[in-house]
């Protein structure tokens, strides 16, 4: 604190530290403290702002809508989405940076009984996702209310009741009846009053992310706050390809393929994208590429229309096919695919 000084006493260099001590004091009213001033030249703040951050798993049975969850809450489409279950294969992760929060949100594979090996690498990476989260998000589906989660994934859930959110989603598709069921066993099995939404047509989120918000621990952010996803863009284009032909084929050929990209020229224009598609049978390549080469032609025109969408530029598509036999049954195959299985079968 600087004393005052009285008039009577200043002459010469005691007038210019008056003055000086004049334009302090005058600086000290304007912004509420030299303290607060020289924090502020600082790039800091009288209080330091709390921040929050973590990671928020989306988990559930398959089709209960956490893909169009995730798009919703995000802005952006990240996850793939289709009518049929099953779409989700491995963990999607998008980021939604507010003022003072950041949440990275992961779509998980739907919680499925496993037939082979790949729904046992699916399973795996929601299980994953779910030990490791912050904040556990249960979707429910008010249109299917038989199908809340059970056995190990419920004693999972109880054994982190402190870090759950349930939310019934599809609100606007389902009855009163089973949105009251779903209540129920959300209740008696969690603890958790169950909030209410609609991800399609974007209602009850903002309550959704405040709960979220307030959930999560504070922190500083994990990602630079412009970032929308926490994946290479490869990763997106291929789930793109895979996203088409889920669109534009039937049956068990969606379930069969398997795509990678393996050259991605990004300094090239248009970007240049060589992408394989894996199938289990040389039948299925053949149904892939049609007569004359008609329908890969089609996939590709498609699938190359979302990911320029996606990148915000020209792309040239280079889709190749082949053949990796029962690669959804082989650790080997699985491996070589990239998908992490779990640590029992993984050898």
């Amino acid at each position: 604190m600087i004393s005052a000084i009285q008039p009577s006493t200043i002459t010469g260099a005691d007038a210019t530290a008056d003055a000086l001590i004049a334009r302090v004091q005058l600086a000290m009213n304007r912004t509420g403290g030299l303290d607060s001033q020289l924090m502020q030249a600082a790039g800091g703040s009288e209080h330091a702002k709390v921040t929050r951050a973590g990671h928020v798993a989306l988990v559930g049975r398959p089709n209960v809508g956490k893909s169009t969850l995730l798009n919703a809450l995000i802005g952006e489409k990240l996850s793939i989405v289709t009518p049929r279950a099953q779409t989700t294969r491995e963990s999607v992760r998008g980021l939604l940076t507010t003022a003072d929060t950041q949440i990275l949100f992961v779509d998980t594979p739907g919680l499925v009984e496993a037939s082979y090996l790949l729904h046992r690498s699916m399973l795996h990476a929601a299980y994953t996702a779910l030990d490791g989260a912050d904040v556990v998000l249960v979707v429910l589906d008010a249109t299917r209310p038989g199908e809340a989660p059970g056995g190990q994934v419920t004693e999972m859930l109880r054994a982190r009741k402190d870090r759950v959110i349930v939310a019934i989603n599809k609100i606007d598709a389902g009855t009163s009846d089973a949105v009251r069921a779903l209540t129920s066993w959300s209740v008696r099995e969690l603890g958790e009053q169950p909030l209410l939404l609609s991800a399609a047509r974007r209602d009850g989120l903002d309550v959704l992310l405040e709960r979220l918000s307030t959930a999560l621990p504070e922190g500083p952010f994990l990602y630079p706050e412009d970032e929308l996803a926490a994946q290479p863009v490869r990763f997106f284009v291929e789930e793109l390809v895979r996203e088409t032909i889920f669109e534009e084929y039937e049956q068990e050929i969606p379930y069969a393929t398997a795509v990678r990209i393996e050259e991605y020229r990004e300094a090239s224009d248009p970007v240049y994208i060589r992408a394989v598609i894996y199938v289990e049978r040389v039948s299925q390549k053949a149904i892939l590429i049609g007569h004359g080469g008609s329908r890969i032609k089609e996939l590709g025109t498609h699938a190359r229309e979302k990911i320029e969408a996606f990148i915000g530029g020209h792309a040239y598509l280079d889709l190749w096919i082949k053949t990796l036999p029962g690669w959804r049954r082989k650790a080997g195959a699985l491996k070589y695919l990239g998908y992490a299985l779990p640590p029992e079968s993984s050898r």
